[in-house]
């Protein structure tokens, strides 16, 4: 769907999102629109019974080379990724929204406009599927004991090798080691016991899901190991319930914690309608 115009002069038309043409124009108005890399202008293109969320964006910056440099850039990524969310976000708060790929750009307003007419049909569909609901995610976690450091002096720093009655170090460090591991297995094995029972916990109370990759080590911000990692298509009125059936799942089992994310902009349920990943009920 994104344009490759070129990197010429002037400005681009950035797409944010799609939504209904009777939707509110955009909250931060046209002189103040929180657009990537300093762009302006954020307004809405109507057609066809729907309308596009649309800022103006610098062409050099934003055409084939200045966009591929940018997305290659981390900071700058990160960047353009928290003002498209920003963006859609208010967008969200007000009316039913089909969030786009970041970095969709067209060469000017008609383009946009033809895109509308073009996909008008999924466009509307899609919209009336996902009409008051709202994406949550939802990760599962396998939790382990940190190692337990040895003291700085005594019998307790010398090196695991040491010793060879019942109670010396290296025996005991061995012990706790093992327990480790054994804690670790047993964390791992009830995560996904509970990430395997999450479905069907929900299914009243969720539209439809994607399961995403789970994320790496080291990337949250909380430790574990991360099993699970899911968004559910759920209706507002829906919310406090999913909420209490998650939390509900890991309640005194040990080594897992269940994480609800959200509200969101229903991103991950844009483009997955009648699919196997994301079926509707």
């Amino acid at each position: 769907m994104t344009a490759d115009p070129g990197a010429g002069t002037g400005t681009l038309s950035y797409l944010y999102a799609v939504c209904r043409a009777d939707a509110p124009d955009p909250p931060f108005g046209p002189d103040a629109a929180p657009a990537p890399a300093g762009g302006t202008g954020l307004r809405l293109v109507r057609h066809s019974g729907l309308a596009a969320v649309v800022g103006s964006v610098p062409a050099e910056e934003f055409g084939t080379e200045g966009l591929e440099a940018r997305l290659n850039d981390l900071e700058r990524l990160e960047a353009l990724a928290r003002a498209h969310n920003a963006v859609v976000d208010a967008v969200h708060s007000r009316t039913t929204v089909l969030p786009m790929r970041l970095a969709t750009v067209y060469l000017d307003d008609v383009r946009v406009a033809d895109v509308l007419r073009c996909d008008a049909d999924r466009f509307r569909r899609l919209l009336d599927w996902l009409d008051g609901h709202e994406e949550l995610g939802v990760k599962v976690y396998a939790t382990s004991v940190a190692p337990e450091r040895p003291a700085a002096t005594g019998a307790a720093s010398q090196p695991p090798h040491a010793g060879a009655g019942a109670d010396a170090p290296g025996r005991a460090y061995l012990r706790r080691r093992q327990a480790q591991r054994r804690g670790h297995r047993e964390a791992y094995r009830a995560a996904g016991e509970v990430a395997a029972r999450l479905p069907q916990t929900v299914s009243g109370l969720a539209r439809a899901r994607v399961a995403h990759r789970p994320q790496q080590a080291g990337l949250g911000p909380r430790p574990g190991e991360n099993i699970a990692n899911e968004a559910y298509l759920v209706a507002r009125s829906d919310r406090a319930a999913f909420r209490a059936a998650v939390s509900s799942l890991a309640r005194e089992v040990p080594g897992v914690r269940v994480e609800v994310t959200g509200p969101w902009a229903p991103y991950s349920f844009t483009a997955h309608v009648g699919t196997k990943e994301a079926e509707s009920r």
